[in-house]
């Protein structure tokens, strides 16, 4: 007669059971998929919007291997001031409302759906220019680690970033 441990194995060694962990996005085409797929699931992130007159309320939705994954809300009149990411890449997705993106002379209106994909050193300033609030999904890889304010004019390089 056959018992459980004979027909499932030994309980303590179950890895061939369990789903396999997955794999880290390698491409930007990935990184860019993922914020899609995480804006998609409005479930995941839309009751933990919270809007800040005082500041930009920002919240991490999640990480994984290399990776992390913000949630911002922008009131009227609030941005970022003029940064870098340090040696992070990323994506800016919007979720809901409008932002505007200036990056040396570039300006532009980003809506709900847009996305910019930048690189490491890039230099930008966000803002809510718009009447109605704004949220944002932003993922960076590796994880952010470090955010360069910078004073004066953006004199970000226009092939580091891209809209998608």
């Amino acid at each position: 007669m056959n018992s459980d441990v004979s027909i499932a194995g030994d309980p303590l060694a179950i890895p061939h059971l369990l789903p396999p962990v997955p794999a880290h996005p390698s491409t930007v085409a990935e990184f860019a998929g993922l914020a899609r797929s995480v804006a998609e699931d409005r479930a995941s992130w839309e009751h933990l919007v919270r809007y800040d007159a005082t500041s930009r309320w920002y919240h991490r939705l999640r990480t994984g291997p290399g990776y992390e994954v913000w949630l911002l809300s922008w009131v009227p009149g609030q941005g970022s001031g003029r940064h870098d990411h340090g040696s992070s890449s990323g994506v800016l997705t919007v979720l809901e409302g409008e932002l505007t993106e200036q990056s040396g002379q570039a300006r532009r209106t980003l809506g709900a759906g847009a996305q910019r994909v930048f690189a490491p050193g890039y230099v930008h300033e966000v803002t809510n220019d718009a009447l109605t609030p704004a949220v944002s999904l932003h993922v960076y890889f590796p994880g952010l680690t470090e955010m360069t304010m910078h004073s004066g004019q953006c004199s970000a390089r226009a092939d580091v970033a891209v809209t998608v």
